[in-house]
């Protein structure tokens, strides 16, 4: 009896879902089975960097850290966009190309200077209270 042609594509297939899945479980199975287990009173406490954690997680964070985060998500993207346009500079009208980049990078630096002016950079310190 002959194997039709389709079922012999998607047994290819098969064989790739159980290449995955062992790919994916293997290292938690084996790791199961190996790791060394600890049992006591210390189990279900949170563990972060090797220390001993310090009051709550939920503090009130300043916002300027978030816009501080927004700045660099806008000049990473920025630069991760010129990559393309620096590799297709030239091939035509070089100085369209080049007069399209300074403004691009002219509008990035009066970004940088609004939030300068705005006080994003200078971060103030917070009192504590014990």
């Amino acid at each position: 009896m002959e194997i039709p042609q389709a079922l012999s594509d998607f047994s290819f297939v098969l064989v790739f879902l159980i290449g995955a899945a062992l790919f994916a479980l293997g290292p938690i199975i084996l790791a199961h089975l190996i790791a060394p287990r600890s049992y006591g009173a210390a189990r279900g406490d949170t563990y972060e960097c090797g220390m001993a954690v310090i009051g709550s997680a939920w503090i009130q964070v300043a916002v300027i850290y978030y816009l501080f985060a927004l700045l660099f998500l806008a000049f990473d993207v920025d630069v991760l966009f010129l990559f393309p346009v620096l590799l297709a500079y030239g091939k035509g009208y070089a100085w369209l190309d080049f007069v399209e980049i300074t403004i691009f990078i002219g509008i990035l630096s009066l970004v940088l200077v609004y939030a300068w002016r705005r006080g994003v950079f200078s971060w103030k310190r917070k009192q504590v209270t014990p």
